[in-house]
């Protein structure tokens, strides 16, 4: 049954409606064990905590911060702030005691939630200073800090007084409503609070899911913090198609826990898969004699593998190969062919190559904060994949490129603005509603985009030739023995590169 969904809290009613039984909808890795949440224990707990939040007189438009890895109760106050009216600011738990005390401050913040006590020892003292401190809630149980689990309670006493109060909040939610605010600080100078409305996430998340092959008989691994606009975009996308989310335990635990819950695929950045690429190649070193040979040559396909050239002969080279190498390399992963959306900078063609081989697809994505973020991406469901590109823009997404070679787009995954600071949001979005990304790229064949560097990292040499870093950079990164480079010269007479070499090897 099709539900409108234009609000975030619109996807638990899509959840009642087509996936009312499911017992998984989240799950959470804690010591090789998986704790699951069905969708009637979301929708429940999600309801509770608006009703706790409205007995405790918080107010419409009140901001609340998450800090915390990923876990279901994240869910649980994202969804429920939004129900009361408020407002979500998710916050990383790895910035600075500086960056912490300007975001509490600077959101106007009137609760904090905090996942663990490691966390609450780090943050507390920032808190005690700002200068109107937060209430505090802990995720994880504790007998000495009031917990998440006493505003369940709250809102088991007070459900019957708050729930025609909730759907009135529901009933008088616009979809333009700010329903967001996500610290970025971009390249330069203090984090901007970027406002993001209903319809600005549900917009992005919806389109994106036109392009998703996983089903709702299927299961994704999240990794990437929530607190990101990319891994949470994903998330309400997971949500709204009635996938399977398992939140892995830590970033270590990757392998792990997708061979545990033999997850169908997830989200990345390429410094991850660029390790499992490296773990792929250090397994064949170790071989000897025929095993080692055929590995090789298999090795060798896969870095070169050409999708567009599927005949009859080419297919049986790859089920013979996938026979004797892939399909070990998705056993360590669980077994299934799997689909990886990678985002947050440019992945190397061979990479991709590889995976792709070994049937699992890896499409790359481009966008960013304040675009909700997802602005273009390669399609598992067209099969198009074009290496070296972002792929094709999101449906609704205008996009053009300007005189001098930047990125512009408009529609409704454009932000707000930028939280009590109409300046900037002046210099990013134009006025014909156009934001101006800051990054340079071109079309290819008129249809898929291309990023080719950041706008303000192009620098002119002394004799006047201007040089693109990004793609120097991304040559230079192919070699399996550099591990990371950047390129510099501004106003000097040639470019030089600073290589960190991979020692390993």
């Amino acid at each position: 049954m099709e539900v409108s969904i234009t609000r975030t809290f619109d996807l638990l009613k899509n959840l009642e409606v087509n996936h009312p039984d499911k017992e998984d909808i989240l799950s959470r890795s804690i010591s090789k064990n998986w704790v699951k949440v069905s969708t009637k224990e979301y929708i429940k707990h999600s309801h509770l905590i608006a009703y706790a939040f409205l007995t405790l007189g918080y107010q419409k438009g009140d901001k609340a911060i998450t800090i915390c890895n990923n876990r279901p109760e994240w869910n649980f106050v994202d969804m429920g702030l939004n129900l009361a009216g408020m407002v979500h600011v998710p916050v990383y738990p790895t910035l600075s005691n500086e960056e912490y005390t300007y975001i509490f401050n600077h959101s106007d913040a009137k609760i904090i939630f905090i996942g663990n006590m490691q966390l609450y020892n780090k943050i507390a003292p920032v808190i005690e200073k700002m200068d109107t401190p937060a209430k505090v809630y802990m995720m994880d149980d504790n007998t000495d800090i009031e917990c998440i689990k006493s505003l369940y309670k709250i809102g088991e006493e007070n459900q019957e007084k708050y729930r025609e109060t909730v759907e009135r909040i529901k009933n008088n939610t616009s979809p333009n409503e700010m329903a967001t605010m996500i610290y970025t600080s971009g390249t330069t100078g203090t984090p901007k609070g970027v406002m993001l409305s209903h319809w600005n996430l549900m917009s992005n998340a919806l389109a994106h899911a036109k392009k998703q092959p996983v089903t709702s008989s299927q299961k994704m691994l999240s990794f990437l913090p929530l607190c990101h606009i990319y891994e949470r975009s994903m998330n309400y996308e997971y949500q709204y198609i009635g996938i399977s989310i398992y939140y892995a335990e830590s970033i270590s635990t990757i392998q792990r826990d997708l061979a545990g819950c033999h997850a169908d695929g997830f989200c990345s950045v390429p410094r991850v898969l660029e390790m499992m690429y490296f773990k792929f190649e250090a397994a064949g070193k170790n071989l000897t004699g025929i095993k080692k040979k055929i590995y090789k040559k298999a090795w060798n396909f896969a870095n070169t593998f050409d999708y567009y050239n599927l005949n009859k002969l080419y297919l049986f080279k790859r089920d013979i190969y996938d026979k004797l190498v892939f399909s070990k390399w998705r056993e360590a992963l669980g077994g299934h062919e799997m689909t990886i959306v990678s985002g947050g900078s440019s992945i190397q063609g061979k990479i991709v190559r590889l995976f792709n081989a070994a049937r699992i697809g890896i499409y790359e994505g481009y966008g960013m904060t304040e675009t909700s973020p997802v602005i273009a991406v390669n399609d598992p469901i067209e099969r198009s994949n074009v290496i070296g590109t972002v792929g094709t823009p999101l449906e609704g997404t205008e996009l053009k490129i300007a005189e001098d070679g930047e990125i512009l787009t408009k529609g409704p995954h454009v932000m707000i603005g930028y939280y009590k600071d109409p300046i900037q949001t002046k210099e990013i979005i134009d006025e014909d509603g156009y934001l101006h990304t800051g990054d340079i790229g071109k079309m290819v064949d008129g249809k898929y985009l291309q990023i080719t560097d950041r706008k303000k990292e192009i620098f002119k040499l002394s004799l006047g030739k201007y040089v693109a870093p990004q793609v120097i950079e991304n040559r230079l990164k192919e070699s399996s023995y550099i591990e990371n480079c950047i390129v510099i010269g501004e106003n000097e007479k040639f470019a030089s590169a600073i290589i960190i070499p991979d020692m390993s090897r």
